[in-house]
């Protein structure tokens, strides 16, 4: 049984710049980053930065319109996604699990991100979920 305490440790504000000393217990955690990926898929952003998208939607090639870097990524996820607005809806720690999941994007390999895809696809997947598989 997994315990999870919920402590100052746990994020509650966004990144404070690039550099932030919170980066790595996200990023170096393999747990935060599988998290990230799965709330990607809760919360609809697979619809347009799913694996087969290309251009400025696909997450995975690292040419970041905004910057790269954890502050960077975070800030576009809660901030520049017009009417979806994240940050609001998101929590803080959430945010920080998608973010690390973002930045490794290029570096999954494609047959492991494909599995979680089909791993989740019982899960909730904002408005196109149907319902657990059977």
């Amino acid at each position: 049984m997994e315990v999870r305490k919920v402590d100052p440790a746990q994020p509650q504000t966004a990144p404070v710049g690039p550099d932030d000393p919170r980066a790595p217990q996200f990023e170096a955690n393999l747990f935060q980053v599988s998290q990230g990926g799965r709330y990607l898929t809760w919360y609809g952003c697979g619809a347009c930065h799913g694996p087969q998208v290309g251009g400025v939607r696909d997450l995975a090639d690292g040419a970041w319109r905004h910057g790269g870097d954890i502050h960077s990524v975070y800030r576009s996820i809660a901030e520049r996604h017009g009417q979806h607005a994240y940050g609001r809806r998101v929590p803080a720690e959430q945010l920080w699990q998608m973010t690390a999941y973002v930045r490794q994007l290029g570096t999954l390999d494609p047959a492991r991100r494909r599995r979680q895809d089909t791993d989740q696809r019982g899960e909730p997947q904002a408005a196109s979920w149907n319902g657990p598989v059977r």
